[in-house]
């Protein structure tokens, strides 16, 4: 052991060891997510689960269990009732063992382009299932002290009246519990990474229990054997997060470095850290969390002499910034598809005011229950803070970049740090100007049929110019107050404005809403208060209660409107409406749209019926339509033999609900369609028509 000592000092004390280790690590990580295809345990088949609860989520109506038996499987259920709830609440804990009836579903891929792959992300976290739950039945508990002291701080947390969901937030690493407007102003702002525990939430704890400690005198080589199991009771106490993860591995290698006198520096640490944490795990090179914490802490190490260069604690302060915001710039983009621009100006006021008052209160009070009021006070300005900042419009949206040119950012961003070259910062700064300006200089026209659902949704884009036909809605059934949920994000908040975003568009030159129908305007509002609209046009009718409270917002925003319009120019289309005439029902008083690009002929219908589309042959000589847009979803209501046989469509779009109960689309409208190639969004999911010179690409997002 003696000889064995020095020649482990001298190869952990190599420059090149830990950075070598990482490398492999890496490269290891990619071989295994890239050419290994890992399998589920359980048969599709499979009906009855005896597994173990791993963690609980319960927001309104909605319980979500994490499980473990073959292997990890994310369980769903909707309370009938309030007692339901309540009584699930207080005879189940995260550690007991139940038996499960229900039915294995695969995950979705994500259906609309560039948005969140919930299937990929489930995978990534090793879960290939999930399982839908009929009913369920204890089995027994578990008498584990680890679940045992879990369950009891979780129950200690939801006896806080006003705050419980920030104590989760700061004490358990779990935000699904904050409400979701309140999470999306932080992103909004740029400091959401601050509600995440991190390296400075495990230093800020453990420096305080290190300090306990040595007031009464303890040797290093005990605190160390304390604070262990301390750090891992708490990695399992947040459900083994990679923040808390990689921020605890590192302590306890700076403290076993420290013990065994190792002058191994805190680059190789950091490394070191990484390494262990993608060989456990190699799926962690995809998670945006591991990403954001690993990069910007290790950089922080890596460019700490440039930090402390400074003395002064605001202008540490702002270089940490500086850096934070530089390196976590392109992942922003990247996953996002946006930053704010004054995001360094608010972590100068958020770091401090979260590190040291906000974060310690949040341990004080969950040491002491009485204090709440006070915290949940705090917590208010805090909010309060944030919500005025978030109105002040610096966000800059930017095209979801390529790989490579994620790569190119990252190379530029450390030689600039790395030497303060200022032409390195120079061709950032031209990459930046390009890249923000990419529908500019690179033109593109192209159609896009939304997965929204039982709705429409159709984006047309051209010549850096767009136009949303409708914009579909969220189904709001009405419920009672125990039901309803924090999350309470639309298809507009996930899936049109994120879209839009990853496009690199703006702002919408013009929203075409075809008629006043819930399910093709009732998200109207809630699009033209989050993203830019430039002008709504709506159909040649009167106005519905839909549409007059549309009206009033338009007013308030003094965004202009019109309808009983002819033509309208979108970059490189030229749209026609087909008017006929006013009928007695709100579809056939749809807004019926037709342009030619080149030789290609679109015809999107909106909700028309077979009597509109009677009128519309005769006023309009159409045939040969290259796309046609199929009206009402399917219904036999439209798309009569006699209208498809004219217009001879070779592609048909349906934009359709999954499993929804209208049977759209009809047999008859599938039948009528036989000769054209039919895209359904409940099958084929969101469909790209890419227009370029005399040719056209046909893109999908199947389930």
């Amino acid at each position: 052991m003696n000889q064995f000592l020095p020649k482990l000092k001298i190869i952990l004390l190599s420059n090149k060891t830990f950075k070598v280790f990482f490398l492999i690590a890496l490269i290891y990580a990619l071989l295994i997510t890239k050419f290994i295809n890992f399998k589920s345990k359980y048969n599709s088949n499979d009906n009855v689960f005896n597994v173990q609860i791993i963690d609980i989520y319960v927001d309104g109506d909605y319980l979500r269990l994490t499980l473990n038996g073959k292997e990890k499987l994310q369980g769903t259920y909707y309370f009938e009732s309030l007692e339901e709830k309540d009584s699930f609440l207080q005879q189940y804990r995260c550690g007991d063992y139940i038996k499960i009836k229900g039915s294995l579903q695969k995950p979705s891929n994500n259906t609309n382009f560039n948005l969140f792959n919930y299937r990929q992300y489930l995978e990534y976290n090793h879960i290939y299932y999930l399982l839908k739950i009929d009913n369920y039945k204890l089995i027994k508990h578990n008498i584990n002290p680890f679940y045992y002291l879990k369950n009891k701080v979780i129950d200690y947390i939801e006896k806080s009246q006003y705050s419980n969901s920030y104590l989760k937030t700061f004490i358990l690493g779990n935000n699904d519990y904050l409400d979701s407007n309140i999470q999306n102003v932080y992103q909004k702002i740029g400091i959401n990474h601050l509600f995440a525990i991190s390296g400075m939430h495990i230093y800020l704890l453990t420096f305080l229990l290190i300090s306990l400690l040595r007031k009464i005198h303890l040797k290093e080589k005990v605190i160390f054997v304390v604070m262990l199991p301390f750090l891992i009771f708490y990695m399992f106490l947040t459900s083994f997060i990679p923040s808390v993860v990689r921020a605890s591995i590192f302590f306890i290698l700076t403290f076993f470095n420290r013990l065994i006198n190792n002058k191994m520096n805190l680059i190789d640490l950091a490394l070191l850290t990484l390494s262990i944490m993608i060989l456990i795990n190699p799926f962690l090179i995809y998670n945006i969390s591991f990403l954001y914490s690993s990069i910007t802490s290790t950089s922080l190490i890596i460019f700490y002499k440039k930090i402390n260069n400074h003395k002064n604690y605001f202008s540490k302060l702002l270089v940490v910034s500086i850096i934070s915001f530089l390196v976590s710039l392109p992942i922003s983009i990247y996953y996002f598809s946006q930053f704010n621009l004054l995001s360094i100006i608010y972590n100068i006021v958020f770091v401090p005011l979260i590190s040291f008052i906000i974060y310690p209160f949040a341990i004080i009070t969950f040491l002491i229950p009485r204090l709440d009021p006070i915290f949940f006070w705090l917590i208010n300005i805090l909010e309060t803070l944030a919500n005025i900042f978030s109105h002040i419009p610096t966000i800059i949206i930017m095209k979801k970049p390529i790989f490579l040119i994620l790569l190119i950012y990252y190379s530029l961003i450390y030689a600039f740090l790395f030497t303060n070259n200022k032409k390195l910062l120079f061709f950032l700064i031209v990459l930046w100007f390009i890249h923000y300006h990419y529908n500019f200089f690179f033109k593109s026209n192209m159609v896009i049929m939304l997965d929204v659902g039982q709705g429409d949704s159709i984006l047309l884009f051209s010549n850096n110019q767009a136009a949303l036909i409708d914009t579909s809605s969220q189904n709001n059934y009405s419920k009672d107050k125990w039901q309803l949920r924090n999350t309470n994000k639309t298809i507009v908040d996930n899936i049109t404005i994120p879209l839009l975003k990853s496009l690199g568009i703006r702002k919408l030159d013009y929203l075409i809403l075809t008629h006043g129908d819930f399910d093709h305007m009732g998200e109207s509002i809630n699009l033209v208060k989050n993203f830019k609209v430039n002008k709504v046009i709506l159909n040649n009718d009167n106005y519905n209660d839909l549409e007059q409270n549309l009206i009033q917002v338009l007013l308030k925003e003094k965004i202009p409107y019109s309808n009983n319009i002819d033509r309208l120019k979108v970059g490189n289309y030229y749209l026609s409406f087909l008017n006929t005439r006013i009928y007695d029902n709100e579809n056939d008083n749809s807004n019926v749209i037709y342009f030619k690009y080149n030789q290609y002929q679109f015809l999107f219908m909106g909700d028309a019926g077979i009597i509109k589309e009677n009128d519309i042959l005769t006023k309009y000589k159409l045939k040969n339509i290259t796309f046609f847009k199929v009206g009402h979803h399917g219904s036999d209501t439209s798309s009569s033999l006699f209208f498809i046989n004219t217009i001879k469509p070779q592609y048909s779009l349906i934009s359709v609900g999954k499993n929804n109960r209208y049977g759209h689309p009809k047999k008859i409208v599938l039948k009528n369609l036989a000769n054209s190639k039919i895209y359904r969004t409940d099958l084929d999911g969101s469909v790209m028509i890419k227009l370029k010179g005399n040719k056209y690409k046909i893109i999908n997002c199947p389930p």
